[in-house]
């Protein structure tokens, strides 16, 4: 906390098609979803995002609630502390899941749920749009820890790791993924594509490159990456750093 008497400064940055947010800006919110929760946003249609994602601090007993619309999805994403997670669907029935850290659940439009906290809680949530596919059977709910899905070498280097939390398969219109970067390692090119994403910093620092310039990063930093926003990244600092990020994936683009 910066004295009030003190200069005032921020790492943020928002240009046309990316945003930088450190989490100590962000004010907190609350949603009607989920009452007595404190609520961050990182991203939504105001800032030129087609989702919305945000983090959410609940204490023991505080819940969220969603009833099945049939039109959005929703991807959960345990950061610490412990959750009770009920499913009610009509399409594949009542479930009830216990999520811990690193827990995670795609949950489809016709999927309601409710998420009680059991101990101090933070998750990410992120709410998008569903795009269905001719021919093909929505997805059913998806629910697991990332503790179980292995870290795949990227590219070759054995030092960036690549874990993918959603199958790459046509029921799926998004990807979660986590990337592990050991000190000293990064992607192996700067990419420029048409797919947007937002990523938030699980631990360690580095440098991103957004647009033409590179950008110091840390835990719990959030970014949006739009449509060719040209973007890299390298670990710096004196542990590993972990990111998980979404990405739109598996359809193609209305004319």
């Amino acid at each position: 906390m910066h004295s009030q008497f003190g200069l005032l400064g921020s790492r943020t940055q928002v240009e046309r098609n990316f945003a930088l947010l450190p989490i100590g800006g962000i004010p907190y919110s609350r949603l009607p979803e989920w009452p007595d929760a404190l609520v961050r946003v990182f991203a939504a249609p105001a800032i030129g995002a087609n989702f919305a994602e945000y983090r959410i601090d609940m204490e023991p007993g505080q819940h969220g609630e969603h009833l099945p619309d049939g039109a959005i999805e929703h991807f959960l994403y345990m950061l610490e502390g412990e959750a009770e997670l009920a499913l009610t669907s009509e399409r594949t029935g009542p479930g009830l899941h216990a999520l811990t850290a690193g827990g995670f659940a795609l949950l489809p439009p016709d999927c309601g749920y409710r998420l009680t906290a059991r101990a101090k809680t933070a998750l990410l949530l992120l709410r998008k749009r569903y795009e269905p596919l001719h021919g093909v059977e929505c997805f059913k709910p998806l629910v697991g820890n990332q503790s179980a899905v292995r870290g795949e070498v990227y590219m070759g280097d054995e030092g960036a790791l690549l874990q993918t939390l959603i199958p790459d398969a046509f029921a799926y219109d998004m990807a979660m993924n986590i990337f592990t970067f050991q000190v000293g390692h990064s992607l192996p090119y700067t990419e420029t594509h048409v797919m947007e994403h937002g990523l938030y910093v699980l631990g360690g620092k580095g440098l991103y490159y957004l647009g033409n310039r590179w950008m110091e990063v840390e835990g719990s930093d959030f970014i949006w990456m739009g449509p060719y926003c040209p973007q890299c990244y390298y670990a710096t600092g004196q542990t590993p750093t972990r990111y998980i990020y979404y990405k739109n994936v598996n359809r193609d683009f209305p004319l």
